[in-house]
């Protein structure tokens, strides 16, 4: 009887362990990203889990689309694809055609 009693708070301890050493930091950083995720906006430049580096033009509920390279070619991801916010714009972009610029 002892033994089964010590037994019992021995996994007890090791369940409650390994909570505060995996689960709790992983359920963290998913609620981080999520909400880093929801958080982004037009400006951003951010970075997409293939490493493709961009500025997001429009956010819609569940998709985004950004800029990449000199040509301005628009790509369309999902948000789940978000990596990582570059820098974050504090003003909309305001897209601008070439011809538009004066130097």
């Amino acid at each position: 009887m002892n033994s089964t009693v010590g037994l019992i708070a021995y996994m007890g301890f090791f369940f409650v362990l390994m909570y505060f050493l995996i689960i709790r930091p992983q359920k963290k950083k998913t609620k981080q990203l999520n909400d880093l995720r929801g958080s982004v906006k037009a400006g951003d430049t951010l970075v997409t889990i293939g490493g493709i580096v961009g500025t997001v033009v429009k956010v819609k509920e569940d998709e985004f689309v950004i800029e990449v390279g000199a040509a301005r070619t628009k790509l369309t991801f999902k948000k789940w694809a978000i990596s990582s916010i570059e820098k974050a714009s504090d003003a909309a972009v305001q897209v601008v055609e070439d011809d538009e610029i004066e130097e």
